[in-house]
């Protein structure tokens, strides 16, 4: 059974930055793109940035380009996501995603898509 472990989320100011951290095993280490999503109080789990392990393709939402950074380490079996210049509205539960099959690209994510999720790390920036 693979895993996916999440850390790093918490509370930060805005304009703050915070990393996070998912870490793969068992069966997930067979994945082929990892993303992160994000569910905000009162909305919908959206997608906000993915990585193929093969080539480092890199999708990003509109609301976090430029801000968010999304990075792999293969031999840790780990992506990262490093987030600058937060906002209150980035608020929001964030899990880690993996999925043997799918190909990050330009045309967004859904999380129908993935199929291994972690557990959720919450973030909160404050005003």
């Amino acid at each position: 059974q693979g895993q996916l472990v999440e850390s790093g989320g918490g509370l930060v100011q805005s304009g703050g930055s915070l990393r996070l951290s998912c870490a793969a095993s068992g069966s997930t280490l067979d994945y082929h793109a990892m993303a992160w999503f994000r569910r905000a109080p009162g909305k919908e789990r959206d997608g906000v940035s993915c990585i193929n392990r093969s080539d480092g393709t890199t999708y990003y939402a509109d609301s976090v380009k430029g801000r968010f950074t999304i990075s792999r380490d293969i031999t840790k079996n780990t992506v990262y996501l490093q987030m600058t210049s937060l906002k209150p509205e980035d608020t929001a539960v964030y899990w880690c995603a993996a999925d043997p099959d799918y190909y990050c690209s330009e045309y967004g994510l859904r999380d129908s898509d993935f199929h291994s999720w972690g557990q959720g790390t919450q973030v909160t920036v404050s005003s």
